[in-house]
C-alpha cells in the first residue's frame, strides 16, 4: 500500500513539472510576416486633389464597406448597381472609399472559403457600371481588400489573387499596400490615408479573422500621416480608413500596433468594416493616449468612450507647451451584404461628422447630414474642448451648418434645436437655412445663431434636427442627436456583444484566456487527485450531505472521476496532447502545397521559397476554433464524466441500502441515513429510475453535438479527414464520453 502511495505521488509531481515547463513565461514563435524577405516592395500610392469649386469649408466622402458580392447571392450585387450609382451621382463626394470584403468567397454551405473568379469578374462590371452612372471621375475610388478577399491566396500576385486584376485600385497600377490622398479646400487639407492589413499569405476561413500589421506596414502608415507635419497649414485635417477595426488588429513583431501610430497623429476618426451590424448598432470607440503603468486598457476597454485621466491639465492650459491629449475615433459601419448601408463623413471646418444611409428600404430622394454643431456622442472630446477655451477664431461656432443631398430641388430648410431639461423635447430654437453661394459639389446650408446661449454642463441636454422638404413636398427629418458646445461628450453604452467585439484587444487576451482555461481545466484534475492521495478528508457524497457547499459538492464529483482511473488518465493525456501536438492537418491554401497542421499558436506551414524553414501563421486567429473547443466542448465533458462517476455512486449506495449489504465507505450513522430513503416513494423513483443519469446522457449529446459541428466545420474549411487527419482532437471526446457512460452504467 505504501509502495502504490508513493507511485502515486511520484506520477503526481512529474506531471506538475510537465506542466510547469509547458506553460510559457513569454510567448514567441517566428511568424511568416516577420520571416520574409522585403524584395521588391511595391511603392505607396499618394494622390493630391485641390477642390476648386465651394463650398470651401466642407469636404465629403462617401465610404462602403462589406460588399460580400457572391455567386450564390446575387442579388447583393444587383442591388448594389442599382442603389449605389444615382445614389453616388445625388452626393458628388470628392472620395469613394470601398473598405474591404469585395467578394464573398464563400460556399453555399459557408463552411468552404476560396477565390471564385466569377465574383471578381461580377465586381468588376458593377463597379465600371457604378461609375459611370454616377458621374464621378474613376480615380477618386479607393478599395480595400478584406480577409475575403484573400482566403485561400498563398501568394500576393500569384494565380488565386484576383484582387490586381478586378479591384479599381489593381486597374489603375495603385499596388502598394498604403494609399494616401490629400484633398486641398479653402486653404485647408484633408489627409486620407487607407492601408491593406490582411495577412501577407492567406489562409482559410474560419482562421483569416484578424488584421496582421507588419513594421513595415506600419512605417509606411506614420511616413503618410506625417508628409505635411513639416509644413505650415492652415488647418490639417487626418483620416484613416482600412478593413479591420482595432479590437481585432494583431500587434507587430516589435509590439507596435495600429492605436499607436494612430495616437501619434491625432487623428480625427479610423473608419473601417469587417463586423457588419449584426453584433450591434454602436461599433464605434474612443481611443486616447494613456501613459499609466498598470492599465487594464491594454486588454479591454469597458466603455464606448475611453475615460480621460482627471489629472490631466489640458482643460485650462492654452499655453503652446501645454501637454495635449492625443485621442481619436473609430468607426466601424454597417455592411452592403445584409444591411446595405452607405456612409458619408463630412469634414467641416476641421470637424468631422457621418451619417449612416439604410437602403434596405430602396433609394434615398433626400439626404441630409448636419456639420455643426456636432455630435455630442462622437466629438473629439480633448481637441473641441481646446478649441472652446483657447481658438482665437471661433468663426466656425458662428452657425448651424448641414449638408443636404437631393435628387430633386429643395425648397427648405429648417434647424431646429430642443432643449430636453424638463423631460420634453420643447423647441427652444427655429431657424430657416440658406443655401451657400458656389456649391456646386454640395448643397451646404447654414443659419446664424446665438451658440453661447447652449453652453450647458450637460451634453445632451440641447438637440439639433434639420428639416428639408423638396419640390414635391416631401419632408425629410434628420436623426435626432444630442450635441455639445463646450466639448462635453454624452455617453454612449455597448451591450454585451458589442463589448466583444469592440471593446475586447483580442491578440493581448488570447493567450491568457488559454492558458486560464487550461490550467482551470487541470486543476480540475490534479486538485482532486491530490486530495485523494494526500489528504486524510474523503470527499464523498456522504461527506457532502453532512456539510453542505458548492465547493464541496464539485470536489465530490471531481473525486469520483478520479477513481475512474482510465478516465482520467485519459483526460490527462488529452490536455497535453492539445498543449503539445498538432490539433488537425489540412489543406490551408485554395490549391497545391503541402498543407500545414495546426496548434494552438496558428497555422505551421512552409514559407513561399523556403521549402526547408517553416512558421507559424494565423495567430491569434486560431482563437476561433481553440477557444470554443474548450469551453464548450473539453469543460463540460470534465464536468459530466464526473457527474457520471458521482451519479454510480450515489446509486452505488442507494443500492446498499435496498440490499442491505454494508459498504467500507459507509458509517453506521451513514447507513442509518441511506436506509430511509427506502419508504421514500419519491426517492425509489429518482435513485431507482437513475434520472440524473439519464439526463447527464442528454448533455452528452449535446457536448457531442456541439463537438461534432466544430469539427465538420474544420474538415470542410481544411478539406481534411477527421479519422485521418485529425484523431485526436475529433474522437477523443466522444470516446471518452462513451467509456463514462459505458463504465458507470452498473454497480
Amino acid at each position: 500500500m505504501n509502495n502504490s502511495w508513493k507511485t502515486q505521488m511520484g506520477f503526481f509531481i512529474l506531471l506538475l513539472i510537465l506542466l510547469c515547463f509547458s506553460i510559457p513565461s513569454e510567448t514567441k514563435f517566428d511568424s511568416l510576416e516577420a520571416s520574409e524577405n522585403i524584395v521588391g516592395r511595391k511603392a505607396n500610392s499618394t494622390t493630391f486633389i485641390d477642390l476648386k469649386d465651394g463650398p470651401e469649408s466642407v469636404v465629403f466622402a462617401v465610404q462602403l464597406s462589406d460588399l460580400h458580392f457572391s455567386v450564390f447571392h446575387p442579388e447583393r450585387a444587383l442591388d448594389f448597381q442599382r442603389l449605389v450609382g444615382p445614389a453616388l451621382a445625388m452626393i458628388n463626394p470628392s472620395l469613394v472609399l470601398v473598405t474591404g470584403d469585395l467578394t464573398d468567397s464563400k460556399s453555399k454551405d459557408l463552411l468552404t472559403t476560396k477565390q471564385y473568379e466569377e465574383e471578381w469578374i461580377e465586381y468588376q462590371k458593377v463597379m465600371e457600371n457604378v461609375v459611370e452612372r454616377s458621374g464621378l471621375d474613376k480615380n477618386i475610388f479607393y478599395d480595400l481588400r478584406g480577409n475575403h478577399d484573400k482566403y485561400g491566396v498563398p501568394v500576393v500576385g500569384g494565380s488565386f489573387d484576383f484582387f490586381p486584376n478586378y479591384s479599381i485600385n489593381g486597374q489603375l497600377g495603385r499596388s502598394g499596400n498604403v494609399h494616401s490622398i490629400t484633398i486641398q479646400s479653402g486653404g485647408r487639407k484633408h489627409l486620407f490615408v487607407g492601408f491593406d492589413s490582411t495577412m501577407s499569405a492567406g489562409l482559410r476561413g474560419p482562421t483569416n479573422l484578424f488584421g496582421h500589421p507588419t513594421d513595415e506596414l506600419l512605417v509606411d502608415i506614420d511616413m503618410e500621416l506625417s508628409q505635411w507635419d513639416s509644413q505650415s497649414t492652415k488647418g490639417l485635417t487626418k483620416i484613416s480608413f482600412g478593413h479591420f477595426p482595432l479590437s481585432l488588429s494583431g500587434s507587430t513583431e516589435s509590439g507596435k500596433s495600429l492605436k499607436d501610430v494612430f495616437l501619434k497623429h491625432s487623428l480625427s476618426a479610423y473608419v473601417c468594416g469587417h463586423l457588419h451590424t449584426k453584433f450591434g448598432e454602436n461599433l464605434k470607440r474612443h481611443h486616447h493616449s494613456d501613459n499609466r503603468f498598470l492599465s487594464l486598457e491594454k486588454y479591454f476597454q469597458l466603455n464606448i468612450h475611453q475615460t480621460l485621466q482627471r489629472s490631466t491639465p489640458f482643460q485650462k492650459d492654452c499655453s503652446d507647451g501645454a501637454p495635449r491629449i492625443n485621442e481619436f475615433w473609430e468607426w466601424e459601419m454597417g455592411d452592403w451584404r445584409k444591411s446595405r448601408v452607405m456612409r458619408v463623413l463630412a469634414i467641416d471646418a476641421g470637424h468631422v461628422s457621418f451619417v449612416d444611409i439604410d437602403f434596405k428600404m430602396g433609394a434615398k430622394k433626400t439626404i441630409i447630414l448636419p456639420t455643426f454643431p456636432l455630435d455630442s456622442c462622437f466629438m473629439l472630446t480633448a481637441s473641441f474642448l481646446h478649441e472652446y477655451r483657447c481658438s482665437t477664431d471661433q468663426s466656425s461656432f458662428e452657425t448651424v451648418r448641414a449638408l443636404v443631398f437631393s435628387s430633386l430641388p429643395i425648397l427648405s430648410v429648417v434647424a431646429r434645436v430642443f432643449d430636453s431639461r424638463l423631460g420634453n423635447f420643447d423647441t427652444v430654437m427655429e431657424a430657416t437655412m440658406r443655401k451657400h453661394e458656389n456649391s456646386s459639389r454640395g448643397d451646404l446650408y447654414t443659419t446664424p445663431w446665438n451658440w453661447r446661449a447652449f453652453d450647458d454642463p450637460s451634453p445632451d441636454r440641447f438637440w439639433l434636427q434639420i428639416e428639408a422638404t423638396d419640390i414635391m413636398g416631401r419632408s425629410t427629418l434628420s436623426k435626432l442627436r444630442p450635441f455639445s458646445i463646450n466639448g462635453l461628450t454624452a455617453k454612449l453604452s455597448w451591450n454585451w456583444m458589442e463589448f466583444l467585439v469592440m471593446g475586447c484587444q483580442w491578440d493581448v487576451l488570447y493567450f491568457p484566456i488559454l492558458w486560464f482555461i487550461l490550467l482551470f481545466i487541470l486543476s480540475m484534475l490534479l486538485i482532486p487527485k491530490a486530495l485523494l492521495i494526500c489528504s486524510k478528508m474523503q470527499y464523498t457524497y456522504m461527506h457532502f450531505i453532512d456539510q453542505k457547499g458548492f465547493i464541496r459538492g464539485i470536489l465530490w464529483v471531481l473525486t469520483e472521476f478520479c477513481r475512474i482511473s482510465f478516465l482520467w488518465y485519459g483526460m490527462l493525456v488529452y490536455l497535453f496532447y492539445l498543449i503539445f501536438f498538432p490539433w488537425c492537418f489540412g489543406k490551408v491554401f485554395t490549391t497545391g502545397g503541402d498543407g500545414g497542421y495546426m496548434t494552438y499558436k496558428g497555422w505551421i506551414v512552409n514559407i513561399p521559397g523556403e521549402r526547408s524553414r517553416q512558421a507559424y501563421i494565423g495567430h491569434p486567429d486560431i482563437m476561433v476554433v481553440i477557444l470554443p473547443h474548450l469551453f464548450f466542448v473539453v469543460m463540460p465533458a470534465v464536468l459530466v464524466m464526473g457527474a457520471f462517476a458521482a451519479e454510480r455512486a450515489v446509486y452505488r449506495l442507494y443500492f446498499l441500502s435496498l440490499s442491505g449489504k454494508k459498504d467500507d465507505d459507509c458509517t453506521e450513522e451513514s447507513r442509518g441515513s441511506l436506509y430511509g430513503y427506502q419508504g421514500n416513494n419519491g426517492s425509489k423513483f429518482f435513485f431507482g429510475g437513475r434520472l440524473v443519469r439519464k439526463f447527464l446522457m442528454v448533455i452528452c449529446l449535446v457536448i457531442c453535438w456541439t463537438h461534432w459541428k466544430l469539427c465538420r466545420v474544420l474538415t470542410k474549411a481544411y478539406e481534411m479527414n477527421p479519422f485521418l487527419h485529425s484523431p485526436g482532437c475529433c474522437l477523443s471526446i466522444p470516446l471518452l464520453l462513451a467509456y463514462a457512460v459505458y463504465k458507470t452504467r452498473r454497480v
